[in-house]
This record gives C-alpha cells, sequence and structure tokens, in this order.
C-alpha cells in the first residue's frame, strides 16, 4: 500500500513538471522554428528620379577645311592641337602657276585696255570726219553727196562698235585677272574661325588635287576649350522623361572612363532629336547634351556615362525597393490579406496572357501600379499595408499615401536558416 502511495506520489510530481514544462517548450520550439524575416527601414530623405544612358562627346561644331586650288603642299604652319583664330594662316600651297597665271591676265587686261584707247582715239576721227563732211555739205550744197555722206555716218557707227568690243574685252580681261587673282590668294589655306585643329590629313610635299572633290586638309573645332556636346541614345521608354527634364531645365551628371572619380554635374539637354534608330528591336532617339569643359578634360570621343536628373523630391518618407519587390507564401500572411495574393495571381495571370488589350486597358493598368503593398512582421503572421508609390531611385521609392512611419521595419525577405 505504501509503496502504491509513493509511485502516485512520483506520478503526480512528474505529470505536474510535464504540465508545468510543456507551454515553455512548446513555445521554444514554436519559436524555434517561426520563420525570420529580413526586413529594412523605411527612410526620411531625398530622392533624385534619374535616366541612365551612354554618350559620345563630340565639339560643339567641326568645320572641314579644304582646298579650292590644286598643288603641291609647300608650307604648314599649324600641328594636331594648335589653337587658331579667324583667318589665320594654316598652310600654303605652292602658287608659282597661280603667280604666272597672274602675271599673264595683267599683260592681257593692259593689252586689252590699249585697244580700248586706240578704239577711242579711230571713234574720234571718224566723229570729226562724219562733222567736217556734214558743214562742208552745208557751206557748197552739193559738194559730196548722199553716198559719201553714209559711209562717213557708218565709219563713225562701226568705231563705236570697235570699242564696244575693245571695252568688253577690258572687262573680260579683268575678270580673268580678278580669277587668277582670286586662286592666287586660295594657295593661303585660312583658318574659318577661332578654334583648335583636331584633325590634320596633310603633309608637306603632298599634291592636292582640287578639280573633281575639294581634299579636306584640317578639322577645325571652335569653342571647344569652353564646351562641348554629348551625343546620348535614349531608349523610347524614357524620351517622354528627358522631354520633361529638358523643359523643367534638370541638370545631367555624367562621368568618363579617363576621369572615373570625377563628376561632371553642369549638363544641360539642349535638343531631343525626331530621328529614331532601331537596333535589335529597341528604337532609341538622340538626345543633345552640352557641358563646360573646364580644363580641356573632354576630348571628343570619349564614352560619357550619363544620368539625366528628372525629377527631386526632399524631406520625404522612402521605401526601400526589396520591400515592393518582396512577395510571401500565403501560408505565412495573415488569413484576412490572403486575398490580396489572390488578386496578385489574377493579375499575373492576366499580364501573361498573350492576348492584346486595349489602350484605355493599358492605361489603367499602368496607373494601378503606383498603388503597391509591403509586408510587416505581426508575430505570427505577415500583415500588408496598402501604399501609393511616387518617384524611385536604384535604392528608394517615394511613398505618397499610407500607414507607415520613418524607421518602420518593412519585410524584405527570409532570413537564411543556419
Amino acid at each position: 500500500m505504501k509503496t502504491l502511495l509513493k509511485l502516485l506520489i512520483v506520478l503526480g510530481i512528474l505529470g505536474g513538471i510535464g504540465y508545468a514544462s510543456y507551454r515553455p517548450v512548446m513555445s521554444y520550439f514554436e519559436q524555434r522554428n517561426k520563420t525570420q524575416w529580413r526586413t529594412q527601414k523605411v527612410e526620411q530623405g531625398e530622392i533624385v528620379q534619374a535616366v541612365n544612358s551612354t554618350g559620345k562627346v563630340e565639339p560643339i561644331k567641326r568645320v572641314s577645311v579644304g582646298a579650292t586650288v590644286s598643288g603641291p603642299i609647300a608650307e604648314l604652319l599649324v600641328d594636331f592641337n594648335s589653337k587658331v583664330t579667324k583667318d589665320q594662316v594654316l598652310a600654303k600651297i605652292d602658287p608659282k602657276l597661280y603667280q604666272s597665271a597672274v602675271g599673264r591676265d595683267l599683260a592681257n587686261l593692259r593689252t586689252r585696255r590699249a585697244e580700248v584707247a586706240r578704239a577711242e582715239a579711230m571713234l574720234q576721227q571718224a566723229t570729226n570726219d562724219e562733222r567736217r563732211s556734214g558743214q562742208l555739205n552745208k557751206s557748197q550744197d552739193g559738194f559730196i553727196s548722199e553716198a559719201e555722206i553714209d559711209q562717213f555716218r557708218f565709219a563713225r557707227m562701226m568705231r563705236e562698235a570697235e570699242l564696244l568690243v575693245a571695252e568688253t574685252n577690258v572687262e573680260q580681261s579683268q575678270a580673268q585677272l580678278d580669277n587668277s587673282e582670286a586662286n592666287l590668294a586660295y594657295t593661303q589655306i585660312l583658318a574659318p574661325c577661332d578654334g583648335i585643329v583636331i584633325d590634320k590629313k596633310i603633309d608637306v610635299g603632298q599634291t592636292l588635287a582640287a578639280q573633281f572633290q575639294t581634299p579636306e586638309m584640317f578639322v577645325v573645332a571652335p569653342e571647344m576649350d569652353q564646351r562641348m556636346h554629348i551625343y546620348a541614345s535614349v531608349d523610347e521608354a524614357d524620351i517622354g522623361w528627358i522631354s520633361r527634364a529638358k523643359e523643367t531645365g534638370q541638370l545631367v551628371r555624367f562621368t568618363v572612363d579617363a576621369y572615373p572619380d570625377e563628376l561632371f554635374d553642369q549638363g544641360k539637354i539642349v535638343q531631343v532629336r525626331l530621328s529614331s534608330k532601331e537596333e535589335q528591336n529597341v528604337i532609341t532617339y538622340p538626345v543633345i547634351v552640352e557641358t563646360p569643359n573646364i580644363g580641356m578634360k573632354l576630348l571628343p570621343g570619349m564614352t560619357a556615362n550619363l544620368s539625366f536628373q528628372i525629377n527631386r523630391e526632399a524631406n520625404i518618407l522612402k521605401i526601400p525597393n526589396p520591400a515592393l519587390r518582396f512577395y510571401p507564401n500565403r501560408e505565412k500572411v495573415h488569413p484576412d490579406d490572403r486575398k490580396i495574393l489572390d488578386g496578385f495571381e489574377d493579375q499575373k495571370e492576366f499580364a501573361d496572357s498573350p492576348k492584346m488589350v486595349s489602350a484605355d486597358e493599358k492605361a489603367d493598368n499602368s496607373k494601378s501600379l503606383s498603388y503597391r503593398h509591403v509586408w510587416v512582421d505581426d508575430g505570427k503572421y505577415l500583415r500588408a499595408k496598402k501604399v501609393k508609390i511616387g518617384i524611385s531611385d536604384n535604392r528608394y521609392t517615394q511613398l505618397v499615401e499610407g500607414e507607415l512611419s520613418a524607421d518602420e521595419e518593412l519585410v524584405i525577405g527570409e532570413k537564411l536558416k543556419k
């Protein structure tokens, strides 16, 4: 009897211990098996929305300098990277042939002028003869016949015509002389504007043949030490943003490989060109950016990595982008919020459908994308919070509407179990 009583007492004690430890043990295992979430805080600060692209640095203008006349290069007065001013002599073509042409045409002009003087003298003689014959006929009626009077008159008219021909020959000779003098002047190649020589395509002794096509001798870039252009290609999906940025005067920031640690932040959109280009089914549009060239660091042909500032919001709540991309498993979501996942699946199925949608539907779907859900840890389950989002950068998105506060933890994924 005593043995049974002792056994019952021991069993009671063990049962009490088991009952007392049941809840802590179950709570321990529940906590141990609970999903651990990775979280990121809602922050307050600034967001700059940008469109990224690449482009090529070029001078604002390239002026090609050619030769109008042919001949061997006698002298070169500039080289690559030379700074030149307007009408500065860049090179000289051997002028011997053109100097001789000027001398020939000058002598010819003098001959023609002498012919004019002779024609004027002969005209004066014919005029005097006609006048004397008329006076003699009046003083002695019938002394000179009508035929002789006609001879004097037509002789005077012929001398007048000869004078006109001689004067015309002078004009022709003068034009030929002007042409030869112009060709002689063209043997000196002048700079058409202030700038920097960025290309030289001739050397001393090289013969130019300008009869069929004007040979290119130099390329001069004006204002290259002051400003440059960047020719960027922007995807059609972003060109609307770029046009708005141009209208609002947003700045363009960029870097170049030659100075990877330096940010150039004074770029300005000057033109969005309408000439589209298609490469591998991708449509792009040329966008021209103007930037100062302080210290001549930007050189023609450099590749620029551009960031077009589209919009900027300061002192706002920012949602981490991973929180917007996070999609939880259904069984880990509170039952009241599982319908959100059902709606997401319906939208996903609709988006994956190959059928075409109307323009109205597409516009409505785009607007609905501004409303999203983020998830917070509510202990056993995850709870959803609906938010309206605005502009975004590569890390954060603007919170426009929603019950979130600064430093609130948002779920962005599961922690890996060790």
